[in-house]
């Protein structure tokens, strides 16, 4: 099951979706100073392609500038990041196969917001 909710979210959100979070960390990249926030955007963008079966955990060792950092990038990406799962969300939400998928579209709005200091591991 979770396969065929990964393809069916490929094709509907998960393209899109990884698509803006490589952007923001080719963009990110691209000066040195923000290196770490393009690493944790490109770590979240192969997490929007196939999220289900994997979750997000904080890692409680992250450490003060993990803080520092989780509040420039929501300043700088993250709200538009989050403001497009949302966005993502609706149409999916209008039909009784796509729930599963806007439900999971909501549950990256926190890792898009504070994405230094969080972790994306299996379920299993």
């Amino acid at each position: 099951m979770r396969t065929i909710l990964n393809v069916i979210w490929l094709i509907f959100a998960g393209l899109w979706l990884a698509a803006g979070y490589a952007l923001a960390g080719i963009i990110c990249c691209i000066l040195i100073v923000t290196i770490p926030f393009g690493i944790a955007s490109f770590r979240i963008a192969a997490y929007a392609l196939w999220p289900f079966g994997r979750t997000v955990v904080r890692d409680p060792d992250a450490g003060a500038f993990s803080l520092i950092g989780n509040v420039i990038w929501c300043v700088v990406a993250g709200v538009w990041l989050a403001i497009g799962h949302v966005v993502t969300s609706i149409p999916l939400f209008l039909s009784i196969i796509g729930i599963p998928m806007g439900v999971a579209n909501l549950k990256l709005v926190p890792v898009s917001l504070l994405p230094l200091g969080a972790r994306i591991v299996d379920n299993d």
